[in-house]
């Protein structure tokens, strides 16, 4: 039987958090891209599509909720999982509403995190 490594696209205009879910996720067995804001990560999801998309709220130019609304357009079933430094109940509901999955804060709890995709990526393949 085939099995099939997880893509997963992690976007973040801080480099370090990149290399930081890099060095948390590549060693957990997943493919890991990166890409430093939402008009790359867009180019990503065309190119690599992605099983899961970590996705930053607060970016430059496009945010996160803005490239989230983009990606839904390329892909309406990719596993989106918010990741933010800042809480704010009002970004969290307009993310869930675009059809993020989940929504989780900076300092990443991986383990947590883990799990989330993990469901994520057992809901997609039925």
């Amino acid at each position: 039987m085939a099995t099939t490594t997880v893509r997963i696209l992690c976007v973040d205009d801080e480099p370090l958090v990149l290399k930081l879910m890099e060095a948390q996720l590549v060693p957990r067995g997943y493919e890991v891209f990166t890409a430093p804001n939402g008009a790359a990560a867009l180019r990503l999801v065309k190119e690599i599509r992605p099983h899961i998309v970590l996705l930053d709220i607060m970016m430059p130019v496009m945010s996160g909720i803005e490239t989230l609304a983009e990606i839904r357009k390329i892909d309406p079933n990719v596993g989106v999982i918010m990741v933010t430094a800042v809480t704010d109940d009002e970004i969290a509901r307009q993310a869930i509403a675009l059809g993020a999955f989940d929504y989780v804060t900076k300092p990443i709890n991986f383990d947590y995190l883990e799990t989330a995709l993990l469901v994520k990526y057992i809901m997609q393949i039925g």
